[in-house]
């Protein structure tokens, strides 16, 4: 189960790639990704982040979020094209290996990426997209 959420988490990072207002990549705004992980673990999760400019040089790196520390030693990015190889850590010392590519417009986002966890390589995909420009407000914490 660890793996499934360890792989969901980094895909998150994927599918929340952005970008300054420059020609040549995606737009900050309202996102909306479809995450999926294969063989052997087979699962789905959609999801909905609002990224702002000041994220978009981190996220452009290849996937991060607040769960893993990654660092990607090779990256590309330009021309619409993607990729990225690198390892990513979590806070208890849980690591994995990444590698991935992709392609992407202003307002879209498909990747394909193989994370290794030990001797498994797990597929996964994101096909993400833009929604607008307005992010809903966060929810009330209870």
């Amino acid at each position: 189960m660890k793996s499934v959420l360890a792989v969901t988490a980094i895909l998150w990072g994927v599918s929340a790639v952005a970008s300054a207002r420059a020609a040549d990549t995606i737009r900050p705004g309202y996102w909306e990704s479809e995450n999926m992980v294969g063989f052997p673990v087979g699962s789905t999760k959609t999801d909905r982040r609002c990224i702002t400019e000041k994220d978009v040089a981190k996220v452009m790196e290849g996937p991060s979020n607040h769960i893993y520390r990654c660092e990607y030693p090779e990256h590309t990015a330009g021309g619409g094209q993607i990729s990225f190889a690198g390892t990513c850590i979590d806070k208890k010392g849980f690591r994995v290996g990444i590698s991935g590519h992709g392609t992407y417009t202003e307002t879209t986002l498909n990747m394909s990426a193989v994370v290794k966890i030990g001797p498994l390589g797990v597929e996964a995909s994101t096909v993400a997209h833009r929604l607008g420009d307005v992010c809903p407000p966060p929810a009330p914490v209870n």
